[in-house]
């Protein structure tokens, strides 16, 4: 079996799915991208940790990295193995002791894992052949790695930060998070960020 690594290059809203998201992974050293259909709480687990982004309180995923963390739990590496009927079946690689064990996962988990453990993430060729597309994202941050938040007050459309002090931003952004509105909190980080290479 010859096995492909790939990068998580971001997330965006599903097209065809009304509240579910499309993870996309990027084939490495290629033009070719797998998007997977996941739902809003994974998506919102993947986007914080892509935005480097702390929670006040850990979520599922952040929980058990720290559990395995503990107890010297590994993980050495994530499968994506299987494509059937549209649903990707994925695999974690733990090493304890010495000893290795593989463990199914759903694949949104496998890669909030992956993530955060810092390890590859590999599929198979056929999957690629399969699955894989040549997409054009666009540079727009609002088309990537954009998660909404259900149940959250509509804040400020986002084009008002952009007259604000960066200190002004880094406050907001730090109230963002206490109220875990990550997307929100992103966005006025890649203002600030904006504010500061200017």
């Amino acid at each position: 079996m010859e096995r492909v690594k790939l990068e998580v290059l971001g997330l965006s809203y599903s097209q065809t799915q009304a509240g579910a998201y499309a993870l996309i992974l990027a084939v490495k050293d290629s033009e070719q991208r797998i998007p997977i259909i996941i739902g809003g709480f994974e998506a919102q687990s993947i986007a914080i940790q892509l935005e480097g982004l702390v929670p006040p309180r850990p979520l599922s995923h952040d929980l058990f990295y720290q559990f395995a963390k503990s107890y010297e739990i590994f993980l050495k590496e994530v499968i994506i193995y299987k494509l059937e009927e549209g649903v990707f079946y994925s695999s974690l690689q733990f090493e304890h002791n010495g000893n290795i064990k593989t463990i199914d996962s759903r694949t949104s988990d496998a890669v909030a894992l992956a993530l955060r453990f810092k390890v590859p993430i590999y599929t198979t060729r056929e999957i690629v052949e399969k699955a894989g597309i040549i997409i054009n994202l666009s540079k727009d941050k609002d088309s990537v790695n954009e998660v909404k938040t259900s149940g959250k007050k509509q804040k400020p459309r986002i084009h008002d930060i952009t007259k604000l002090t960066v200190k002004k931003l880094e406050k907001m952004m730090q109230e963002a998070i206490i109220n875990e509105d990550y997307e929100r909190a992103s966005k006025i980080r890649d203002e600030i960020n904006r504010k500061k290479t200017k």
